[in-house]
């Protein structure tokens, strides 16, 4: 293992906690993100972690830029090991309240973005018999109400990386798909929905989750290593997808509950 990986959305959040443990093992990275200043500060953060690295802004919407992020890839570290395609963003509302527009942002970052990441990088990771790690979410098993938009873009991102497990077992590329709950995070920066309501209350699920992004980073490395397919960071989400695959109907009905109660609260809130 020549130890270099690539991770999106690494400015910020938990792509910039995942560099950091990555980095306490001495790897060299490869950073990526839109924003340069978030960048900067993870690079700073990874060297005084005992890791080396380099950044580069791209945009997961466009392919080019991912190439040439993998081209980056192989001049300055010959290859990668390992990618991580976590760049994402936050959305919510109600089906009939969401716009084409909010749909088709949705997608094109928090799936095809990811398409575009493993597309990218393949030919690369077929060489060094490397890993694809996946940055998923519970909302890709359990689809909660008011975020129709994002639980499908991650639902793909799930049957992605089941399609990529049996295709590339040949190829001995292995797949990792992660499916965290809601966790401290900067998500809401990028939030984007119809009602202000809306991002109030993922904000309180947000700030209420015991665990942290350094926390979630750590259990990502751990898993890896041991070969670890679907990576469910939360004991309550592990203990839901449980309950799913037991008695799914029983979930569907608490779940039409909580739709009830959001709109209900989402009317009072504007009346």
């Amino acid at each position: 293992m020549q130890n270099r990986i690539m991770i999106t959305g690494a400015g910020s959040g938990l792509g910039r906690e995942i560099a950091l443990r990555w980095a306490r093992e001495g790897w060299r990275l490869a950073l990526s993100d839109i924003t340069d200043g978030g960048l900067q500060e993870t690079l700073k953060g990874v060297r005084e972690a005992g890791g080396e690295g380099f950044v580069q802004r791209c945009d997961v919407r466009d392919y080019s830029q991912l190439t040439a992020l993998a081209q980056a890839c192989e001049q300055k570290f010959g290859g990668i090991d390992i990618i991580v395609n976590n760049a994402g963003v936050a959305s919510g509302g109600f089906f009939d309240e969401l716009s084409l527009e909010d749909w088709d942002w949705q997608i094109a970052i928090n799936l095809m973005g990811v398409v575009k990441g493993c597309k990218a990088f393949l030919p690369l990771l077929a060489q060094s018999k490397g890993k694809i790690i996946n940055i998923a979410s519970m909302a890709a098993l359990m689809q909660g109400p008011a975020m129709s938009n994002y639980n499908v873009a991650k639902a793909g991102v799930v049957a992605l990386s089941e399609s990529l497990l049996v295709e590339l077992r040949q190829s001995e590329v292995g797949v990792h798909v992660v499916c965290p709950s809601f966790f401290q995070t900067n998500l809401l920066d990028s939030f984007r929905g119809p009602t202000p309501a809306m991002k109030a209350q993922v904000g309180k699920l947000l700030e209420s989750s015991p665990i942290s992004a350094s926390d979630i980073a750590d259990y990502i490395f751990r898993q890896v290593a041991e070969g670890e397919f679907m990576i469910l960071p939360h004991e309550q989400g592990r203990m839901a997808w449980h309950l799913k695959q037991k008695n799914p109907q029983m979930l569907y009905d608490e779940m039409a509950i909580m739709a009830e109660k959001m709109r209900a609260k989402a009317r009072s809130v504007s009346s």
